[in-house]
């Protein structure tokens, strides 16, 4: 299913002009038109799926295997040191989309790209009740 709206959506299916650099019956990977780095590509399923959340078990274990084929090819191509791969599910996670998306990210030595976090500690308190919580 598409969504008439959604500009991943038509993107995905060429209906807007992409810098495409694969394409197969489920996906299209585009070049990030706001790239964090240089070779910063999307990968994009042609069906809309709001979010993780949505995704079904087919694709998302087909979308993996992509990301592994595309940052192994893009690293030899772009001679980078490494790759974040990026997917956000919820505006407070920085979804700004709604359509699920994979951020391939190549990485620079010294490259200054901003992904990281504060790092926080593990409290017994906090551990002991999310472990609970799991069962």
């Amino acid at each position: 299913m598409k969504e008439e709206n959604c500009i991943f959506c038509k993107l995905a299916n060429g209906q807007i002009p992409t810098a495409t650099l694969y394409e197969d019956e489920d996906f299209r990977v585009i070049l990030d038109a706001s790239p964090a780095s240089k070779g910063h590509a999307l990968i994009l399923p042609k069906e809309h799926f709001k979010s993780l959340y949505e995704l079904d078990d087919e694709t998302a274990s087909k979308v993996l295997v992509l990301a592994k084929k595309m940052i192994t090819k893009l690293t030899e191509v772009l001679g980078c040191d490494g790759f974040n791969i990026v997917q956000n599910n919820g505006e407070a996670a920085g979804q700004t989309v709604f359509h699920f998306h994979m951020h391939l990210i190549p990485r620079y030595k010294d490259d200054k790209v901003g992904l990281g976090w504060s790092m926080g500690e593990l409290t017994e308190e906090v551990k002991n009740e999310l472990l609970e919580k799991m069962k």
